[in-house]
């Protein structure tokens, strides 16, 4: 038995997870927590992480460890994502975190990133033809899926924090905000050229902006004892338009009382949610496909692999 540690130190939340993995590959989650931080917050083009945000980081993964430090039989996982990967102080804070929480962090490259998407969809939901989509908090990663295997992917470096900070007005975005925003991500999915492989298949949605369209829509649903449940959701494009809309029309402290939108995350969702709003009508898809697990199950799946492997 193992208690495999997973933390990602994301643009906009670090996350924990503890799984214990017992010696027939069968686990079970014991541990998860949450926290955000704004890691990417004010990087700016000079992409600089803040002082302010690494000490967030640096409190929450000291909180983090004590929560798992004195479990038996331990394996830590620690990765971090675009935020980290982009920062120019990029070896300064990770010797940081070494020196003040013991914790050794692996910084995934956007490739890697894309793969454990892929791999924690893949081994999750019974998807056959998709594009996965993570949109996180300062990138957003794409993976064309064509029989179950991954064909194409691609880490682009825009995401809910910086999209916001760099386009959106915080409290009402104006019209021309959003054009140029839409128009901006139009022709960043121009240059990828395996794009129009992926013409009217449905979006395999990961990340926290993308979930809230159907955390919003579940607390709608007769059964809301159960709302948060949305891996394997589906939502026509109809119905997301709808929500988005409904955000649009909203002010800063309108928007903190729509059910299911967190208030965390209240002043990126119209920026966290444009990415996929303009390829949903870029690929003129359908529906969009929810899933809780991506890059975290994806790394989860990888250690089953191996542990399994090293028993045969």
């Amino acid at each position: 038995m193992e208690n495999f540690v997973i933390i990602d130190l994301g643009s906009n939340s670090v996350r924990l997870e503890v799984d214990q993995i017992n010696d027939d590959a069968s686990y079970e989650t014991v541990l998860e927590a949450k926290e955000a931080v704004r890691l990417s917050e004010n990087m700016g083009p000079d992409n600089v992480l803040k002082r302010s945000a690494i000490n967030r980081a640096l409190d929450t993964l000291e909180s983090f460890k004590e929560q798992y430090q004195d479990l038996p039989n331990l394996e830590v996982r620690a990765i971090a994502t675009a935020a980290t990967r982009n920062a120019v102080n990029q070896a300064e804070f990770l010797d940081e975190v070494r020196e003040k929480t013991g914790i050794e962090i692996q910084v995934l490259s956007g490739q890697e990133e894309a793969h454990y998407d892929y791999l924690g969809v893949i081994n999750s939901l019974p998807i056959v033809n998709g594009i996965i989509m993570d949109t996180g908090g300062a990138s957003t990663e794409l993976v064309l899926v064509q029989n179950r295997e991954q064909i194409n992917s691609i880490s682009i470096p825009l995401g809910a924090v910086t999209l916001s900070e760099a386009h959106l007005d915080t409290d009402e975005p104006t019209a021309s905000q959003l054009f140029q925003l839409f128009d901006h991500l139009n022709a960043i999915y121009n240059d990828i050229w395996w794009l129009d492989r992926a013409m009217n298949l449905p979006i395999i949605a990961l990340g926290g902006s993308n979930r809230t369209l159907a955390k919003i829509k579940r607390r709608t649903d007769p059964d809301r004892m159960n709302w948060e449940d949305i891996h394997g959701f589906h939502m026509s494009t109809d119905e997301v338009k709808r929500i988005f809309v409904k955000i649009l029309d909203s002010d800063l402290e309108e928007r903190g009382n729509i059910p299911g939108l967190s208030k965390e995350r209240v002043d990126i969702i119209v920026g966290g949610l444009s990415p996929a709003m303009t390829l949903l009508r870029r690929l003129n898809s359908d529906r969009m496909i929810f899933s809780k697990r991506g890059v975290r199950y994806g790394i989860l799946h990888e250690r089953i692999e191996q542990l399994r492997n090293a028993q045969n």
